[in-house]
């Protein structure tokens, strides 16, 4: 495993955890946003920015953000016309701060915010047509161990959370539906794309940064659907 995903995410978590860095607010799409402490910031780099404008949102479908951080992207989609969306977050104050800027900017009557691990807030029946999911693509070691919320939010120890979301996502969408993984070069794509293998689903690059965009990596959007329904 190369030292440098880690030390990128590592120096990524030092500023997200520095209370002097740390806006009470920031502003993104032309809206001002509630950032709480202890929640990932979308300031420090670009990966909230980019995955969302790159998602085409499901005009008058349903939208599932897993790990809704401060819920930029979760508003966006009813922003963009979600006829219902759904946000998750493992962190309960990220939870709070998503449904604080829900309220903020006037969509609570479309997104719901529930706290829990990846799919399981969701009810039995539930079926999305897109699910996105900014993930913590820097694979740590598997002996790591989260100290907090940041952590769970930047790192993944032996990618054990992203092998549980490739093997779940695909019972969580519509026939036609696809799943968006916020991704990056620092990531480890030969392993993502054993675990979609495993879990029978197709794998796309969407979208990608230009060489250059950011110093030392691109930022990438990954598209998995269910393979029968890619052959269609």
């Amino acid at each position: 495993m190369s030292e440098e995903p880690m030390e990128r995410g590592t120096w990524l978590r030092r500023l997200n955890a520095a209370p002097a860095q740390r806006p009470a607010e920031f502003t993104m799409f032309d809206r001002t946003w509630e950032l709480m402490d202890g929640v990932f910031a979308p300031v420090f780099c670009l990966s909230t920015r980019l995955f969302t404008e790159w998602t085409v949102f499901p005009v008058g479908g349903r939208f599932l953000e897993i790990g809704c951080g401060a819920g930029v992207t979760a508003v966006m989609a009813a922003v963009h016309g979600c006829a219902e969306v759904v946000a998750t977050d493992v962190s309960v104050v990220a939870v709070e701060n998503a449904a604080r800027n829900v309220r903020r900017h006037g969509v609570a009557d479309v997104v719901r915010v529930r706290h829990g691990d990846l799919f399981a807030p969701l009810d039995p029946g539930d079926r999305f047509d897109v699910v996105f999911w900014n993930s913590p693509f820097i694979e740590a070691p598997d002996d790591f161990r989260a100290a907090d919320d940041l952590d769970h939010a930047i790192f993944d120890a032996g990618y054990r959370t992203h092998r549980r979301f490739l093997a779940e996502v695909g019972s969580w969408l519509t026939p036609d539906g696809r799943a968006l993984l916020g991704f990056s070069t620092l990531g480890n794509l030969d392993t993502l794309h054993d675990l979609a293998r495993d879990a029978d689903l197709a794998v796309r690059m969407a979208a990608e940064t230009p060489p250059g965009t950011v110093p030392g990596m691109a930022y990438q959007l990954v598209e998995l659907r269910n393979r029968d329904r890619s052959r269609a």
